[in-house]
């Protein structure tokens, strides 16, 4: 406070600075962070593409919005012009080789009609749709944690952690994380509200955007069954029972639509699943989906067998311990319902290689759990490990060195 000014006769301008930023409405500060985070990845990303050197994507020091486009980005790219193939595309071998198949929809074709409205190149208008559902995101992460009961602090540590989190660089590419990260988020908000019916679209949207229909079905089966379980000291009425387990069978059935579609556009049976395996074919050669064995066969060829299979039995263990503690108990069983159903959807499906870390993004409620302490020494520590993680990430997963062995 000026010097000789009564509280009362303090103006804003000579108010603390502190003091003024904590007198702004929520959204402001939520808006805030992410814009600042926004200036810091822009700055990073920048960087790298000034060293880019030419690529199969870029020429060498591209654009911006050309260095935003690469790798998945290219394939949306593809998507939003010419759309899905009906014939399978084979190699010599006659297995099928990659494809758009592996993309869902809804971001590449949401992104081609705003270009068309708007007249702007894709790259701009995807960077451009990124950012406000990250920023969207940004805002429902904030009201999900004060909903789940975690204080002021908390809730927008949780959206600074989110927000500069080592994989934020995503939250401004042509990727379609952001705009699975608001569904998800929106999504979990109406399911905590117990406003079921308005989940039906949502989920569905969310479903054809990035393949989390089946993992949401089976977080919608636990609430289920924990709410019946729990009906005597928490009353379960009828008609939320019927309509949350109509949530439950519609995550399920969006689920597999992605998986039908591609089947009646194609003929083939598996045309989904024989296109996710051909980006693992590089590691472990063509095959089957046999549901639980990828992740072993990752353990065995990252590493020794028993190391591998030792490392790969402790990280799960640790994760499902960690949402029974204290810190992750406070987001309540919801989250932690949807954070176990999608680690095990993961570990029944994917593969794991360099783009793991992408997609483990789905479980960023679980930073409100890391957001409850209040140590500045804490917070500034991971902050601090983020931007690291950032740099990091953004070097040895999407900056193209030449030798990449590292879709991110």
């Amino acid at each position: 406070m000026a010097a000789g000014l009564t509280e009362a006769e303090a103006t804003p301008r000579t108010r603390p600075v502190t003091q003024r930023l904590r007198a702004l409405p929520w959204w402001a500060k939520v808006l805030a962070v992410f814009a600042i985070s926004r200036a810091v990845t822009t700055a990073l990303l920048l960087y790298y593409a000034s060293i880019q050197q030419a690529n199969n994507w870029t020429e060498a020091s591209p654009s911006y919005w050309a260095f935003a486009k690469i790798w998945d980005g290219h394939w949306y790219y593809i998507i939003s012009v010419v759309g899905y193939p009906t014939v399978l595309p084979t190699n010599p071998d006659g297995h099928v080789s990659e494809n758009q198949w592996a993309f869902m929809p809804v971001y590449p074709f949401l992104v081609r009609a705003l270009s068309e409205v708007t007249t702007l190149s894709f790259p701009v208008v995807a960077v451009g749709v990124t950012l406000v559902f990250s920023a969207g995101t940004a805002l429902l992460l904030y009201r999900l944690m004060l909903r789940v009961g975690l204080g002021e602090s908390a809730a927008l540590f949780s959206v600074v952690l989110f927000c500069f989190s080592p994989l934020s660089p995503l939250l401004q590419v042509a990727y379609s994380e952001s705009m699975q990260a608001f569904l998800l988020t929106l999504a979990l908000l109406l399911l905590l509200d117990r406003r079921y019916w308005w989940m039906l679209p949502v989920v569905a949207v969310m479903a054809l955007t990035r393949p989390t229909g089946l993992a949401f079905a089976l977080a919608m089966l636990l609430h289920v069954v924990y709410r019946w379980w729990r009906r005597r000291e928490q009353p379960f009425p009828r008609n939320e029972f019927v309509a949350s387990s109509v949530v439950a069978v519609f995550s399920g059935v969006m689920g597999l639509s992605w998986l039908i579609i591609a089947w009646i556009a194609t003929g083939s049976f598996s045309a989904y699943t024989d296109t996710e395996l051909a980006w693992r074919a590089p590691y472990v050669g063509y095959g089957h989906l046999i549901p639980f064995t990828p992740w072993f066969q990752g353990a065995a060829y990252w590493l020794p067998d028993w190391l591998g299979y030792g490392l790969l039995v402790v990280l799960v263990a640790a994760f499902f311990a960690y949402l029974f503690t204290p810190w992750a108990r406070r987001l309540g069983v919801d989250i932690r319902f949807w954070a176990a159903s999608y680690v095990l959807y993961l570990l029944a499906v994917f593969f794991p290689q360099s783009s793991t870390f992408r997609l483990l993004m789905p479980l960023f409620p679980l930073l409100g759990a890391l957001a409850l302490p209040t140590s500045r020494w804490w917070r500034a520590g991971l902050i601090v490990a983020s931007l690291a993680g950032q740099v990091a990430w953004t070097h040895f997963m999407w900056w193209v060195d030449g030798l990449d062995w590292s879709p991110p």
